[in-house]
């Protein structure tokens, strides 16, 4: 086998975001990754529409008397007929009140992947922490990513969310320390010590929860806020732009609501391994990337009594991609 065709069946690292689904693949010496918005919309079927479509390369599959637009083209779709996109996963499974949720994520992961380079190549998925009284949905949501991996043909194993930011950024710490993944339907926390993960849980306030509830007082769509929030938002105190306002009143609510949630998770925790040294945290996920985020993280985080101190706390360098990244390092292992 030529070098070339073992690196092209080397493991990979998936991300199945909310928000964005995200691929990682070693690219010695560094990663290369694949993304597509895990969004989508619906158009009335005719032959001309989806000759259209196909003459122009867009992302799109046939359902009975819909076409369904999915991907990053389903953004471009919803700001040129001022719609909102539809979204297969909510709060960080699939959403179950989507009838399309299951094709539409399998459609935009086989986009993204293709067929395994060989029988049983080595795949890592994210999947998020439980949340209270939320264990049967991620069951059945890891259940149904995992059987759209091995149709392609892939060996694949399910990581939780925050472990695999501890992965993706705490190796200089042997992966111990807090890794965080602040997305658009979770925030997966998780503690870990050389690799192990002691403590994990997600909380419902994250990105979508800040869109939806600015869009409401603003009277914007919540899509055409995200990406107001991901394009030019600074999270730096209040000022004249009423959606700026908005949008960092939520963040701060999720941002406590965070804080609060994990000095709850550790304090209460039974078997709290004995940390004689602080340690690191580090956040990542699209909804940690606006400027000024870890100020106001550091912020709320200096007014709680945590029972650990903390080495270092940083967002990362590359949030967007950190899960993913994480999930290919494990895969790796």
């Amino acid at each position: 086998m030529s070098k070339t065709d073992q690196e092209y069946i080397q493991p990979l690292g998936l991300d199945v975001g909310t928000s964005r689904i995200v691929v990682a693949r070693h690219a010695d010496p560094a990663y290369d990754y694949s993304v597509e918005l895990n969004a989508f919309l619906t158009l009335p079927y005719s032959k001309l529409a989806e000759s259209l479509l196909q003459r122009e390369n867009v992302f799109h599959e046939v359902h009975g008397s819909e076409i369904l637009v999915a991907g990053n083209d389903a953004q471009k779709f919803a700001e040129i007929f001022h719609v909102e996109t539809r979204r297969p996963m909510r709060n960080g499974v699939l959403n179950p009140k989507e009838p399309h949720s299951l094709a539409v994520v399998g459609s935009i992961i086989t986009r993204l992947l293709g067929k395994a380079a060989a029988e049983g190549q080595k795949i890592f998925f994210s999947v998020p922490s439980p949340t209270n009284g939320e264990e049967d949905c991620v069951a059945y949501h890891q259940a149904s990513i995992k059987q759209i991996l091995k149709n392609l043909g892939y060996d694949p194993t399910p990581i939780e969310e925050g472990l695999a930011v501890v992965f993706g950024e705490l190796g200089g710490s042997n992966f111990t320390g807090i890794g965080i993944s602040c997305g658009s339907g979770l925030c997966n926390v998780c503690l870990a010590v050389l690799s192990v993960p002691v403590i994990s849980f997600s909380v419902g306030k994250a990105g979508d929860f800040i869109d939806s509830q600015a869009a409401l007082v603003t009277g914007d769509s919540a899509t055409r806020t995200r990406i107001l929030k991901e394009q030019a938002f600074h999270l730096n105190g209040m000022g004249n732009d009423r959606v700026k306002n908005a949008l960092t009143v939520y963040y701060g609510e999720m941002i406590r609501n965070l804080i609060e949630a994990l000095r709850t998770h550790i304090t209460a925790a039974q078997r709290m391994p004995k940390l004689d040294q602080a340690i690191p945290l580090v956040v990542s996920g699209g909804t940690a990337a606006p400027k000024g985020f870890l100020d106001a993280f550091q912020k709320v985080l200096r007014s709680q009594d945590l029972p650990f101190k903390l080495s270092e706390l940083r967002v990362s360098a590359d949030p967007l991609n950190s899960t993913a990244r994480g999930a290919l390092m494990a895969a790796l292992c």
